[in-house]
């Protein structure tokens, strides 16, 4: 089984069934998963922010955070957080 260290590894899936068989062969590294749910929880204060998106779009996400036993809104959180570290990093080496 393929351990999974960042959020990025894990494909867009065409189908409920093509992704069932990505996690019968995956699996999230701990610190991974340690990361997702504990982001949201060391969050003292926080900001309500709207955002727009398609429907169909937002229910992807929906669905993606289902398989990963998260809550859509920290998932998000947590692809955001990550991207912004990696701009940082990325802006540091040029």
């Amino acid at each position: 089984m393929t351990a999974i260290s960042n959020w990025d590894a894990v494909p867009a899936f065409q189908s409920e069934v093509e992704e069932a068989d990505y996690w019968k062969e995956h699996r999230l590294e701990m610190r991974l998963m340690d990361s997702s749910m504990v982001a949201g929880a060391e969050s003292t204060e926080s900001v309500t922010v709207t955002l727009r998106m398609d429907p169909r779009m937002l229910s992807r996400i929906k669905r993606l955070a289902r398989s990963r036993y998260l809550n859509y809104q920290s998932m998000v959180k947590q692809w955001l957080s990550e991207r912004m570290e990696q701009e940082i990093r990325d802006r540091g080496t040029k």
